[in-house]
């Protein structure tokens, strides 16, 4: 007797895909997903560690563009399709194993170490691989969509063209020089954002507007937790003292404030407009506030990682540094314009959200940049101290000030 077996059901598990739905959630494999690029995070906050200057900020801008945009498109995959599902299932799994490569690579992505492989290369390679399978799971959970196809196919114009340069940019950074590289890179971003822009949002889809604002709240998360983490890797290895522990009670503050001034109202409200919206209109509005300016409030935090990291360093390492030692430079800066840069972030959000100006968080972020030369004279314990109190000071104010309007919101929320 001759077993003859039917593979089209096993071929069917690499095509298949589950539309999602209006109440669709964030799913677990989604936050198993996001594990990769916390690592990647840190990678980058150790980069900039390792090179505080003008030229590891922009280095560390640049990267952090790259994983941002990695990330959106799989955000906006999820959205389309159960990312638990059949093909989605397999190219997010792939994508997890390039973009672990890509985080690997991030130490020597301006500088490759003698006695291995072109680490820049390998980063653009496996990035480009993770935005071309992106797109390719994209065009089979379209399926039946020709507006959506088109709209992919018109993407894959400046991703295509941004993959090039990138590719392009690690060779001849590999031959020229890491200059040369960070401008070309920097270019590949420009054509990659510029160009998703320009294509507009006519063909995009968004079918649950409680996942897409879940999944940008939840990588949120992931930055304000590098935040935390970066507190611990400051003072490893040293000995705790009474210094040590009020810098980690300030930090943790920081870290806190950051958290309540987008999740108490911020990020419930946003999610209550954007299902508010339907057809093209919630698309640009996704793209705008979430794809968009979600940027600027991530690699804030990340910035702000950078700050505190190195502030616990200051305090805890008394064999090369004093108490009253001012922290300068660029980790100074991180910390306080970071800070400002994520209160002005919440000021655009707002405006793009519901056309109103948020002028007490445009305040204290002009306090901040105000009090950037004053702190540059402070011990570094007392500069973080500065900010810790100007970002208490601002939840305080804005949860008496707005006390009655804060609780409808919130059980609103609840009561949905």
């Amino acid at each position: 007797m001759v077993c003859v077996t039917d593979s089209r059901p096993a071929a069917r598990a690499f095509t298949r895909f589950q539309p999602t739905e209006a109440s669709h959630r964030v799913t677990t494999f989604e936050l198993f997903f996001d594990l990769v690029f916390v690592f990647a995070f840190t990678q980058v906050t150790a980069l900039m560690a390792e090179d505080p200057s003008a030229r590891g900020v922009v280095r560390g801008l640049v990267l952090m563009a790259l994983l941002w945009w990695a990330w959106c498109s799989y955000a906006w995959l999820g959205n389309q399709a159960h990312a638990e599902e059949g093909v989605v299932r397999l190219t997010m799994l792939t994508a997890m194993a390039a973009m672990f490569v890509v985080a690997l690579t991030i130490p020597e992505a301006f500088g490759d170490l003698a006695g291995g492989i072109d680490a820049p290369v390998v980063l653009a390679a496996c990035y480009v691989l993770v935005r071309v399978i992106h797109l390719g799971c994209y065009l089979i959970a379209a399926a039946g969509d020709p507006g959506l196809r088109r709209q992919l196919l018109t993407t894959a114009i400046p991703v295509g063209a941004a993959g090039v340069v990138l590719v392009v940019g690690a060779v001849v950074g590999a031959v020229v020089g890491p200059p040369y590289q960070t401008a070309l890179w920097a270019l590949a971003l420009l054509i990659d954002y510029a160009g998703i822009w320009i294509a507009g949002t006519s063909g995009w889809r968004l079918t649950s507007a409680g996942h897409f604002a879940e999944r940008h709240g939840l990588i949120l998360i992931v930055a304000i937790g590098e935040s935390m983490v970066a507190l611990g890797v400051g003072v490893a290895g040293d000995p705790v003292s009474g210094a040590v522990l009020v810098g980690a009670v300030l930090g943790i503050a920081v870290a806190a404030a950051l958290w309540w001034l987008y999740f108490d109202v911020v990020a419930r409200v946003a999610e209550e407009v954007l299902a508010g919206t339907e057809g093209e209109a919630r698309s640009r509005l996704a793209r705008d506030s979430y794809t968009y300016l979600h940027f600027p409030l991530v690699v804030s935090v990340i910035f702000i990682a950078l700050g505190l990291k190195k502030t616990l360093q200051y305090v805890a390492d008394t064999e090369h540094h004093d108490l009253g030692d001012a922290l300068t430079g660029v980790p100074l800066l991180a910390m306080y314009v970071g800070v400002a840069v994520y209160l002005l972030a919440h000021v655009a959000f707002r405006w793009r959200n519901v056309h109103s100006w948020n002028p007490h968080r445009s305040v204290a972020a002009l306090v901040l940049l105000a009090l950037t030369p004053v702190a540059w004279q402070l011990p570094a314990i007392a500069s973080l101290g500065l900010v810790a109190g100007v970002l208490v000071a601002l939840v305080a104010y804005e949860v008496v000030r707005f006390g009655e309007a804060r609780e409808q919101v919130r059980h609103r929320s609840a009561h949905a």
